[in-house]
């Protein structure tokens, strides 16, 4: 491995193994055509070039099929693709159809493809494709050069991929890019050797042996540079960026050897890193072999690399065993957010881990409140999506009930037995999809093993299937945040935390923030603001939380820093709330949003802006 480059060699050969397809009612994807138990895509091979001028990426992605004997038709999803020709790998053309457009799925792509099981696709992506992102030079860290970014999950990656865009059907992949010179490639895979300089165009060229899955597959394009963070990590991130970047970052090493002691080998080889530009977004996306990263989590004193636990946790929990459908997006973000902390602690110590599952309770409990209270269908684990759009499962219930789920096990069989239980999750079902009816059966076989007392003590069934929180859940520990509930206490009597504030790490700001009585007066913000300088923070998590008080309470003087705030960065956790917040109060927020708005939504993802353009401020 070149770790100058970033570049691995030439791969082995492509694994022999192919992902099953589930094909248990549970299973069946709601969000995707296809019908993979019919003719389902194994493999993808694309060679495509980028256009920063009609925004737009083609070319051709050639698919290799496994169908039942006798299937004459593959159903691929399509979101706006432009679709030049159909062929097959004899360059004969085969008949195709697109479907009727829905506005979350797209369309089908209905490929009459004969006996043959190569199929070739010529096309373009559109220029509003979902899952793209193209910056000017002024909307990047460098201002030189224009930048393009993806973001699949979950199903927007059928705007620039025709392929069957579920997780249940995984692929492995290879990926020839062309980009203008001097402008570098990177994806979610391997990059094959150096890139080929022709005229003025380098291209690229990347291969995914294991088949994961289609949302999973992402593209950056921009002005890019490396740095090792260790043996086998290291970060991508814009010139001005990547040293900030790596200091960040520089434990990285530390919680991949910590990850690998809980859950087995890491299987991807390396872990790198990607920081984006500022209008990603997520804080991350757990990208095989590539992480995204938003450049919000730099705060100089890696008080927020938690995010990066997370997405390497990702690593095992949702890019080794996937969720078959979103219905079942705990399986990836409870586990990985379980793991997380897992990670923390072995890393920075138990102290840290208790406060970061004292504040994930918070916000399960806040997450509770907003989806309809104890009794709302929402706050169950396995969801119903139905005539939904995925992400509105993507809430704090998945990543905070799930990860609690799992903490009330570790606590009631014991750590060792739990932690071997759950390597063994991702041993038995690596490079494969999952989903809650396969997990229940797995920890009932390999757990609990017949023991009904612990059956009763567990409370599975009502984890997954009922709305709530069990009474059996795993608490916090009370003395994680004593010191700060004090001092919360002593706020509300009028006492700034002056003499703790600089003492206490960001966990515990942000509990003290979150936990006052939201409802505070104009002067009380501002002395808050005043001593502690939370409009303008560096830490953006502190930043968004006096924030979020300020809009609240019309806070006039945090308008300027709230402004700048979210035009500054697009990631959608911050932008959204703040955004819907200001737009719901008629009186004094919504002319401050549509003012906003209009300024910022050039520079945010349409994943962000699909929401909020629905608040009719334009």
């Amino acid at each position: 491995m070149s770790c100058e480059s970033g570049t691995a060699p030439a791969p082995a050969a492509r694994d022999a193994a192919v992902a099953p397809i589930l094909d248990t009612p549970d299973a069946m994807d709601i969000h995707s055509y296809a019908k993979p138990l019919e003719a389902r895509v194994t493999n993808i091979d694309l060679d495509l070039a980028v256009d920063f001028n009609a925004k737009q990426v083609g070319g051709t992605a050639t698919l290799d099929i496994q169908a039942k004997p006798g299937a004459k038709e593959i159903i691929l999803d399509d979101k706006g693709l432009e679709i030049e020709a159909i062929t097959d790998e004899a360059g004969q053309p085969l008949p195709y159809k697109v479907g009727a457009n829905d506005e979350n799925l797209g369309a089908p792509l209905a490929i009459q493809m004969g006996d043959k099981r190569k199929v070739v696709i010529r096309y373009k992506s559109a220029p509003d494709a979902g899952a793209l992102q193209w910056l000017t030079p002024e909307q990047t860290a460098g201002k030189k050069h224009p930048f393009l970014l993806s973001q699949g999950q979950s199903i927007e990656n059928r705007s620039w991929i025709p392929t069957q865009d579920s997780p249940g059907i995984r692929q492995s992949w290879k990926a020839k890019i062309k980009v203008p010179a001097p402008l570098t490639a990177v994806m979610s895979a391997p990059r094959i050797g150096e890139p080929v300089s022709e005229g003025d165009t380098r291209t690229f060229t990347f291969a995914m042996e294991h088949p994961v899955a289609p949302y999973l597959i992402a593209i950056a394009v921009g002005d890019l540079a490396f740095r090792d963070l260790g043996p086998r990590t290291g970060v991508w991130a814009e010139p001005v960026t990547v040293e900030k970047a790596a200091a960040e970052l520089a434990d990285t090493e530390k919680m991949v050897d910590a990850a690998e002691d809980l859950y087995g080998p890491y299987k991807w080889g390396r872990y790198d890193m990607l920081v984006l530009p500022p209008s990603f977004p997520f804080g991350g996306m757990e990208n095989p072999t590539l992480t995204f990263l938003t450049p919000t989590f730099i705060a100089g004193d890696k008080s927020l690399v938690s995010l990066v636990a997370h997405e390497l946790a990702h690593s095992w929990s949702g890019n080794l065993a996937t969720n078959a459908t979103w219905a079942d997006f705990w399986l990836n973000e409870g586990m990985t957010t379980y793991a997380e902390r897992r990670i923390i602690e072995k890393v920075y110590g138990p102290k840290v881990a208790a406060q970061q599952v004292a504040l994930g309770l918070d916000a399960m409990n806040k997450a509770i409140e907003d989806n309809g209270g104890i009794t709302g269908a929402d706050t169950r684990l396995h969801i119903d999506l139905k005539g939904r759009h995925p992400d509105s499962g993507l809430t704090d219930i998945a990543y905070e009930k799930g990860a609690a789920f799992l903490r009330t096990i570790e606590t009631i069989v014991g750590r060792e037995k739990f932690d071997e239980w759950l390597k063994g999750w991702f041993s038995r079902h690596e490079f494969q999809p999952v989903t809650t009816s396969i997990f229940l059966a797995d920890i009932r076989e390999n757990l609990i093993k017949g023991d009904q007392s612990l059956e009763q003590r567990l409370m599975l069934d009502q984890w997954v299937n009922q709305s709530g929180i069990p009474s059996n859940i795993a608490k916090a520990d009370p003395q994680a945040f004593a010191e700060v509930d004090a001092a919360v206490e002593s706020f509300e009597s009028g006492t700034l935390p002056s003499a703790n504030w600089a003492k206490w790490t960001t966990d515990e700001r942000l509990r003290f923030l979150n936990k006052i009585d939201p409802d505070q007066p104009a002067e009380r913000l501002a002395a808050l603001d005043n001593a502690f300088n939370l409009s303008r923070a560096g830490n953006n998590e502190l930043r968004f939380a006096f924030l979020t008080l300020a809009v609240a309470n019309r806070f006039a003087p945090a308008v300027p820093a709230l402004e700048e705030f979210l035009t500054m960065q697009g990631r959608r956790k911050f932008v959204r709330p703040l955004i819907t917040a200001l737009a719901e109060d008629a009186q004094w927020g919504r002319p401050i949003a549509v003012r906003v708005y209009a300024k910022a939504r050039p520079g945010y993802h349409p994943v962000t802006t699909r929401d909020l353009d629905k608040l009719d401020l334009l």
